[in-house]
């Protein structure tokens, strides 16, 4: 087994960005009041989750204006990192956990996702 891809979080970031400007018009273009954050893991310290989508989804908000404070996208730098072995892998998986979590923020649960072949 080769080791994984290591990167620092400045170039890690910049992969981020990169296929975040892969990413169809349509897809971007509804995300409003929503920020896109690298940690390096998730709370509890684990190396099972890539993403997460924090916030409420369109298809659940009720009254939405002016003050809330951002949705937010985090990609797990370490887990994400963990389980690549080459910088081509690391894109790939950057780029399908950008979607998956994206298409939360438009209210689709994994169980779609998953027929979708995005989970």
């Amino acid at each position: 087994m080769t080791e994984p891809v290591h990167l620092d979080t400045d170039s890690f970031e910049q992969l981020v960005t990169d296929e975040l400007d892969q990413l169809p018009d349509e897809m971007v273009d509804g995300l409003d009041n929503v920020v896109f954050v690298v940690e390096d893991r998730p709370e509890d310290g684990s190396l099972d989750l890539l993403g997460l989508y924090d916030g409420v989804a369109l298809t659940e908000r009720g009254a939405y204006g002016f003050g809330e404070m951002p949705d937010r996208i985090i990609l797990y730098r370490e887990p994400l990192l963990a389980i690549c072995e080459t910088e081509a892998e690391l894109r790939d998986e950057i780029h399908v956990t950008l979607v998956h979590e994206i298409a939360h923020f438009y209210g689709i649960d994994d169980d779609r996702l998953h027929e979708l072949g995005w989970a």
